[in-house]
């Protein structure tokens, strides 16, 4: 998703500040999958103290399983109405979350915002910026690190649907498994145990061909999820996302060229914007046909590649096309470089990572992967939403990039 996009400012030199300008373009941060299935239910087993008891046991527990499957049934949030239904949001101050959050209420659910102290880019929100970003929501303030706190802040009422909108801030190694695992795998863990019934989860699909620390991180925790059996789930696979592509533009306004790799040919995206995404995700929590299913997803347009995204912008800007194509190999000198360091100097073991990742999106297709043939398929990727990305490039061409805001996130000054 492409959730994740991350700097390589470390490296120094002209070249290297092109490379990096490349990679918003071709970040995003899938064939439906078979999910596992829903685990049965399980009835009451009677052991019979003798032969005459057995039918008598038999019916009691068959009354009982009866019983038990009409209380589920009758439970089944699905069957009130959404204002009678508590979605909890985990992440809600992301550049997803926001959006899902406000989505929710919308809707008319009763929604319960769960976010840090001081959260949004670089922690510049305090508890009334929070609390002012989502009207209709109750917010409340804690970690999800801490299971304590989950439990007793974040589920002190009873809760229905888990929305995570959690990501690592950087996609360095040990943030993807603080964030990506361990505080996902947190909400999940007090989810169950507080009998919370279906879990959303925002993960990427570029984890279908995971290379990167931040994929293995959520990968690990989309098999803990599909094992766990007593919630039901729906993991939500967003292609790129809007602004994750629109680090050139204020770049082609001014007049100097697209960077691209290669010939802009390498990869292609189609991309979704944030509005489009959160309809989709609020969808995933009453519709039973996204239930305990895997779910790729992509905007209504067509993929774009670097090159096909560069000419559009030419087009809407006016400007004569201009390109700076970079080789590839120049990616792979830096990951080895900062690999050889990190070898002396650990602190620069994430900058190795972040190479890595900018190779990735400049050289992987942000859309479904056929494992088999080894290739990416535009026609098995799923789109969703009206918002296009002709007409995104167009607003921000004319309008500019006003909270278009990656943070930590934010590759080559694109803020």
């Amino acid at each position: 998703m492409l959730a994740h996009k991350t700097s390589v400012r470390q490296t120094a030199g002209k070249a290297s500040s092109r490379v990096q300008a490349a990679v918003p373009h071709l970040i995003s941060s899938r064939v439906e999958l078979r999910a596992s299935g829903v685990v049965p239910f399980s009835g009451v087993n009677v052991k019979a103290a003798s032969a005459s008891a057995a039918p008598r046991a038999r019916t009691a527990a068959v009354s009982r399983q009866a019983v038990r499957v009409a209380a589920a049934a009758d439970a089944d949030y699905r069957k009130r109405e959404p204002k009678d239904v508590r979605v909890l949001v985990v992440g809600p101050t992301g550049y997803i979350g926001k959006f899902v959050v406000k989505e929710l209420v919308s809707r008319g659910y009763n929604v319960v915002a769960f976010a840090r102290e001081n959260a949004g880019i670089k922690g510049k929100m305090g508890r009334e910026d929070t609390i002012k970003e989502f009207p209709g929501a109750e917010v409340r303030f804690g970690s999800v690190l801490d299971p304590a706190s989950l439990r007793d802040v974040a589920f002190k009422d009873p809760v229905d649907v888990v929305v995570s909108c959690l990501a690592s801030r950087t996609g360095g190694k040990k943030d993807s498994w603080l964030i990506d695992y361990t505080a996902t795998k947190n909400s999940l863990d007090v989810a169950r145990a507080s009998g919370a019934k279906h879990f959303v989860l925002l993960s990427a699909i570029c984890v279908q061909k995971p290379l990167l620390e931040f994929q293995k991180a959520k990968l690990k925790f989309e098999s803990d999820l599909q094992a766990a059996g007593d919630i039901t789930y729906s993991i939500v696979r967003p292609t790129a996302f809007f602004k994750s592509i629109a680090g050139q533009i204020d770049i082609v306004k001014k007049g100097n060229p697209y960077v691209m790799f290669g010939d802009g040919n390498l990869a292609a995206c189609k991309p979704i914007s944030e509005a489009d995404l959160a309809a989709f995700i609020a969808d995933c929590v009453a519709q039973q046909d996204k239930v305990n299913k895997m779910l790729p997803i992509g905007g209504p347009s067509k993929a774009f590649t670097a090159k096909q995204q560069a000419d559009l912008l030419f087009k809407l800007t006016g400007l004569p096309p201009k390109y700076f194509p970079v080789p590839v190999a120049l990616m792979d000198g830096m990951i080895g470089l900062f690999d050889s360091l990190a070898k002396l100097f650990p602190q620069l073991e994430d900058s190795a990572e972040f190479a890595r990742i900018g190779k990735y999106y400049a050289t992987e297709s942000m859309l479904v992967y056929d494992e088999a043939r080894g290739v990416y398929l535009e026609e098995e990727t799923p789109g969703y939403g009206t918002d296009t990305l002709e007409d995104f490039f167009s607003r921000a061409v004319k309008e500019g990039l006003a909270g278009q805001e990656l943070g930590d996130q934010a590759v080559f000054g694109q803020q």
